[in-house]
């Protein structure tokens, strides 16, 4: 089953506190989870599982960080990844707020006949979800949600921060 994901528009100290840190996993990881204890509602939005299909949406149906074409190949796991090490098990991917701008101006473009395209290039293996109807309206769901998110976040002039536990 596949993990959680969670995005978090930064305040100003967010995002200075989580980019002085960057090149510590250990300080980057503390970061968040002060990020994450805030949990400030009208900023964060959960994908909860569906993280993995929006991103792979977007990323050629392939789970990589560079896959795609930007903006939206940022949604996700795209963007500068804050965290090194791949024994970590937990990804930290930042998006400035000029990139939150952009993304948010080609989510709002993005129709549910567009995303069911995408959705149809992801393979069963290696996809940790059961690909089908299901699936897709769960991926959809939190895909509008998301891309609202990003609007809201790009509204504030804020960063965005995603998190998934791997």
């Amino acid at each position: 089953m596949a993990h959680r994901g969670v995005h978090f528009a930064l305040t100003k100290e967010q995002e200075s506190r989580l980019l002085s840190v960057f090149g510590d996993d250990d300080a980057v990881l503390e970061s968040v989870e002060q990020i994450e204890a805030a949990w400030d509602k009208p900023f964060l939005y959960e994908t909860d599982a569906a993280w993995d299909a929006i991103h792979r949406c977007f990323c050629d149906g392939k789970l990589l960080y560079t896959g795609g074409t930007y903006p939206l190949n940022h949604l996700v796991c795209g963007g500068r990844q804050l965290i090194a090490g791949d024994d970590v098990g937990y990804t930290v991917t930042y998006v400035s707020p000029e990139q939150v701008l952009e993304i948010a101006k080609a989510a709002a473009d993005v129709s549910k006949e567009v995303l069911a395209v995408r959705y149809k290039k992801i393979k069963q293996r290696g996809y940790d979800g059961q690909l089908g109807p299901e699936d897709f309206e769960y991926a959809w769901e939190n895909f509008q949600g998301l891309a609202e998110f990003f609007t809201v976040a790009a509204k504030a002039h804020r960063a965005v921060v995603s998190t998934v536990d791997c």
